[in-house]
């Protein structure tokens, strides 16, 4: 299978506190969509990088569930998960700590164990779960202007 590849422009302009950024992904989903250290480490309305990353793993997770599920025989009918990501400063300065993911699903014909079990799966198994166990990170930059 080939490799797919899906990107997200960032473009900040200003200083870290007092900046400002938009982000867009090649879906238009976001399209210059305000993002901010106020909307990040305050109540500014808006978006930020945690959030998106929980709305990732919320999605990835489901996703995973419900490909199992129906290859196990049990299509799910609904799945609904909310992904609660907690970010902490330490001495190594801002890191995500945690992802915690709530799932309520209703599955027919599939008891409570099995289903556990099947979440449990997905939790390990989806992408973006792999991602917190670690990931090759490669930088390519270049000074302009």
């Amino acid at each position: 299978m080939p490799t797919i590849k899906r990107s997200a422009e960032a473009i900040w302009k200003g200083g870290g506190p007092d900046g400002t950024g938009t982000l867009t992904t090649d879906s238009g989903t976001l399209s210059g969509t305000a993002y901010s250290a106020g909307m990040r480490f305050g109540d500014d309305k808006g978006t930020n990088p945690e959030e998106l990353v929980a709305a990732a793993h919320a999605g990835c997770f489901n996703m995973a569930l419900a490909f199992g599920l129906t290859g196990a025989g049990h299509a799910p009918e609904e799945l609904t998960t909310t992904a609660v990501v907690a970010i902490e400063k330490d001495n190594g300065g801002w890191t995500i700590k945690s992802s915690a993911l709530t799932l309520k699903g209703k599955v027919p014909g599939m008891t409570a164990d099995a289903f556990k079990e099947a979440a449990e799966g997905a939790k390990a198994g989806c992408p973006i779960s792999r991602l917190y166990a670690g990931a090759e990170i490669t930088l390519d930059a270049e000074l302009v202007g």
